[in-house]
């Protein structure tokens, strides 16, 4: 499909810099085939069914945003895939100025030597000494604000906080699975009120997800590669409430992604741990999740196209035209969506 057909203008006003207060504050657009609905976050109880299960991602973001010098030169990487114990895949600032084997000074007592450039202008980073790298990031690295943000504003003290989920918990992400951003402990205890069970599993998020799709038609465009995990129990809950007749509701594109990986032809969520580069445009079949709650996705996006592959690119379109029009705030510290492709369960579904 052209690229073009999934493009539209966001007013910069309408980026969001800061998340909301309260966090399950933030606004909810809920979309159906039936129509779209105004809700908030802390609403999501009603919004679903007893029975039904939602999935997040337990990545932690790591302080993945390094600066430092090699000899006269400025460098700036940004971590975006482990490749061993001491070796990360990084995007590059100003990486022409490096060669094979140069050591890259981050301060702090921290420093790498950059090896084997990839075709994408990445360089492979390993890690001098014998701490973990975990230990040298926090020293050296600052937390990986989105681009759409740290372009507005430098990075400062709540992020540490606002930029990581209550459920984080596995470090390796370098960038945030936004839609668990708007849970609560409150929301949470209100869900299982209610009779909606959660679950976790892993996706180590890269720094691709910010990449811009510049090629014309989506065939012709290569995904990065993440990192991620479904062990066997989570995959037979999940199977169990599909069978029981619930939906299994992907909270965030990355659940969704590697619940879709894991996924079988006969629709069956399989143990998973390894490399995934799914990636979905109108015309897939999805076959093991039920909905997705996400964030307002960016134009040109693989993201606005895995949601225009739920709903359809017509009704996202729409969807994202009256958000953008009723004043939602987009992006990672935005507001969020409701996806529900066969409809809900309740009445009175409409504007308010």
């Amino acid at each position: 499909m052209h690229v073009d057909l999934f493009d539209f203008a966001l007013p910069p006003e309408r980026i969001a810099l800061r998340p909301a207060v309260p966090r399950d504050a933030a606004r909810m657009l809920v979309v159906t085939p039936e129509g779209l609905a105004d809700r908030i976050v802390a609403d999501l109880p009603a919004q679903l069914r007893a029975g039904d299960l939602l999935v997040f991602n337990d990545t932690r973001v790591i302080p993945a945003q390094l600066e430092g010098t090699r000899g006269s030169a400025r460098i700036g990487a940004t971590l975006h895939k482990r490749e061993g114990p001491r070796r990360w895949r990084a995007f590059v600032r100003n990486g022409r100025r490096l060669r094979d084997g140069d050591a890259i000074d981050f301060g702090h007592a921290v420093t790498a030597i950059a090896r084997e450039r990839g075709e994408d202008g990445s360089w492979a980073l390993e890690f001098a000494g014998d701490e973990p790298v975990e230990l040298l990031l926090e020293r050296a690295g600052r937390m990986p604000l989105p681009p759409y943000i740290a372009s507005k504003r430098d990075t400062d003290a709540r992020d540490a906080d606002d930029y990581q989920t209550m459920f984080a918990a596995e470090p390796g992400a370098v960038a945030a699975p936004t839609a668990a951003l708007h849970f609560t402990p409150a929301l949470l205890a209100a869900l299982d009120a209610a009779g909606i069970a959660h679950a976790t599993l892993t996706l180590h998020v890269g720094a691709g997800t910010f990449l811009p799709v510049k090629a014309e038609d989506t065939a012709d465009h290569q995904m990065h590669a993440e990192w991620g995990r479904i062990d066997a129990a989570t995959a037979g809950r999940l199977n169990a409430v599909r069978a029981a007749g619930g939906r299994v509701i992907a909270v965030g594109t990355t659940s969704l992604r590697l619940i879709e990986s894991a996924t079988d032809a006969a629709g069956e969520i399989q143990p998973f741990e390894g490399d995934t580069a799914i990636f979905i445009t109108p015309g897939y079949r999805f076959r093991g999740i039920d909905g997705l709650m996400t964030n307002f996705h960016l134009p040109r996006s693989t993201l606005f196209m895995l949601v225009s592959a739920l709903m359809g690119l017509d009704r996202m379109q729409a969807a994202y035209a009256y958000a953008i029009g009723n004043d939602y705030r987009f992006y990672s510290y935005g507001d969020a969506s409701l996806l529900l492709p066969q409809g809900r369960a309740h009445s009175g579904l409409g504007q308010r």
